[in-house]
């Protein structure tokens, strides 16, 4: 799509020619060199051609759709320029805005829009804002923004909107055109490396998302693959936008603000060195799916829970280990090293079976340094239950549930062991 400015400024002398004329004769010799691409269509928005400035609101909507997408686009594009005349104003944004509806649905298309200009926004309106809209829309465009002699002092107003390409003269002029068509065109290529601790992009098998680095909006999902060859596997990536990359390591590790350019290999390196844990129960398991919550040394965010007997890959450093066992058990700056498996292993635990006399209201306690840790309360609707415990020494303490004086309150002291079964009884 080529959105042309034909506003009344193109009428100004540029390299001792109008703009206008230099625009539409380079536009439609353009058009002969594409003709033979298979699989290309274009299409032609032109703004700022219908009325002049004087007409107020409607020179701000001064924009159409001359030639619309389809078989015959780069005949009817070249006819169009030799009837267009510059009269009005410069509305971009609104102009942008419009492009949403001028690609048709494609699920296997690639949309490339190109603006041309010698102007900035002149109708209030706000390219910058309507560029992220059409992104977060999934009208997936980054333009390629051509500037017709634009001072210095204003090209910044371009940047936001897509890639900005300045020219100064006819022949700068002819050659970006060419350079932007043979970005948008030529195959690119890239790979992700994933660097180990030893500088080599031998990590792999890991999930990887590419978002817009302007709207935010998810573009790719990949899963990381060393080929045939011992090397990371190439992935498509439209060139046109720019990307942020977030691996889903554990923790997760990324990098911001990726280019990537058009007609080479492009490679993007992302340190991810990484290391197993494993956690073990010396012994027979009694717990039903035991878990262990995951955060880095010193900082409070989980970022994992991972089962026990199972082995998970980290990224390496020192991690604080928070196991779900009763009483929960805290293992600090715990070591994960490149391609090592750490291994964490705990006591096999007990099983103590709690008989008593009626319901109540029945809490389990561990004695540490003469004092006691709440560890969880007896089920109140039995009589009877069975908890397995880590060893250790324990409290219990009890009261009927019928019983309204404190004085009945009951408490008895029991020792858990490792693999073994205890009864306590009132």
């Amino acid at each position: 799509m080529f959105v042309l400015d034909a506003s009344q400024s193109m009428l100004g002398q540029w390299d001792k020619e109008q703009k206008m004329t230099v625009a539409t004769r380079l536009l439609s010799n353009l058009m002969d060199s594409l003709t033979p691409i298979e699989n290309l269509e274009v299409a032609l928005r032109v703004y700022g051609h219908q009325y002049s400035v004087s007409a107020g609101n409607r020179s701000c909507e001064d924009t159409k759709l001359e030639v619309p997408f389809g078989p015959n686009g780069f005949t009817d594009i070249k006819k169009k320029m030799t009837y267009l005349y510059p009269k009005g104003t410069t509305p971009i944004a609104y102009s942008l805005e419009q492009t949403k509806n001028d690609f048709p649905a494609c699920a296997d298309c690639r949309n490339i829009l190109i603006l041309i200009t010698d102007g900035i926004e002149e109708c209030d309106g706000d390219p910058c804002a309507v560029a992220m809209a059409l992104r977060k829309n999934n009208v997936s465009l980054k333009p390629f923004v051509i500037g017709m002699g634009l001072d210095v002092d204003i090209i910044d107003a371009f940047t936001c909107i897509g890639t900005f390409y300045p020219t100064t003269d006819q022949a700068s002029f002819e050659n970006i055109l060419n350079v932007v068509i043979s970005q948008a065109m030529n195959n690119t290529t890239v790979q992700v490396n994933l660097i180990d601790a030893d500088g080599q992009p031998l990590e792999t098998d890991v999930n990887m998302t590419f978002y817009d680095h302007h709207s935010k909006a998810i573009m790719y999902n990949f899963v990381h693959t060393i080929n045939n060859r011992g090397v990371p596997d190439t992935i498509p990536l439209d060139p046109v936008l720019k990307y942020d990359l977030q691996v889903h390591t554990i923790p997760q590790v990324g990098k911001d603000s990726i280019s990537i350019y058009p007609g080479r290999h492009n490679v993007i390196a992302v340190d991810a060195p990484q290391g197993k844990l494993k956690l073990e129960i010396n012994g027979i398991n009694e717990y039903d799916q035991l878990k262990c919550i995951v955060r880095q040394s010193g900082k409070m965010k989980t970022i994992h829970v991972q089962d026990f007997e199972e082995q998970t890959k980290y990224i390496t450093g020192n991690y604080d280990l928070e196991i779900l066992t009763l009483p929960r058990m805290y293992v600090n700056d715990v070591n994960i090293r490149q391609s090592h498996t750490t291994k964490v292993m705990i006591p096999e635990p007990g099983i103590a079976t709690f008989y008593l006399p009626s319901k109540g209201v029945v809490s389990i306690f561990e004695m540490v340094n003469n004092k006691l840790e709440r560890i969880r309360d007896v089920n109140p609707d039995y009589d009877q239950e069975t908890i397995v415990l880590q060893p250790g020494k324990y409290k219990v303490v009890y009261r009927g549930v019928n019983v309204k004086q404190v004085i009945y309150t009951k408490e008895k002291e029991f020792t858990v062991k490792s693999g073994l079964s205890t009864q306590v009884r009132f």
